[in-house]
């Protein structure tokens, strides 16, 4: 099965097919979202993140040449800290296999490519947030669940 599909990573051309895939991802996992203001901002922000290199994607094509998944990581600059003495951290996000295509091994594949990126980039540390249907596959690829989870505060803009 293997050969039936290839990875390859993304670049700001495929922006088309990794805006359709955020989109969905999120409609999948049933988040309300403005799909036209997504769009727009994704553009904008896979723009910035992939020209400087702080995005990775990658895409999973059928042999003929259809894109059916895919996957990406920020690589944030971290603080070296008791439990992890590296510099960096990648951040797994976008992780999604059109709903036909599923149950093939096809994340797991974008995961192995991320995963080699990282050994390869000397990344040692990688964070995610898993959905319901990724968690599975996160387990069987090692992942643990972190004792402090992550907290967000959304920061409200001055007024003039």
């Amino acid at each position: 099965m293997s050969e039936e599909y290839r990875v390859r990573l993304a670049t700001l051309a495929d922006a088309d097919a990794l805006v359709g895939q955020r989109i969905a991802m999120f409609t999948d996992m049933g988040v309300a979202l403005d799909a036209s203001a997504l769009d727009t901002a994704f553009r904008v922000w896979l723009a910035e993140t992939m020209t400087s290199g702080a995005y990775k994607a990658w895409l999973i094509e059928t042999g003929g040449g259809d894109i059916v998944g895919g996957g990406g990581m920020s690589i944030l600059p971290w603080p070296p800290g008791p439990r992890y003495m590296g510099s960096k951290l990648a951040f797994v996000y976008n992780v999604y296999v059109e709903a036909g295509y599923r149950r093939r091994g096809l994340a797991r594949r974008i995961m192995d490519a991320i995963h080699d990126y990282c050994r390869e980039h000397g990344i040692a540390s990688i964070a995610l947030n898993a959905s319901r249907d990724g968690r599975e596959l996160y387990d069987a690829l090692g992942y643990i669940v972190a004792p402090n989870p992550m907290m967000f505060y959304a920061v409200t803009p001055a007024t003039e």
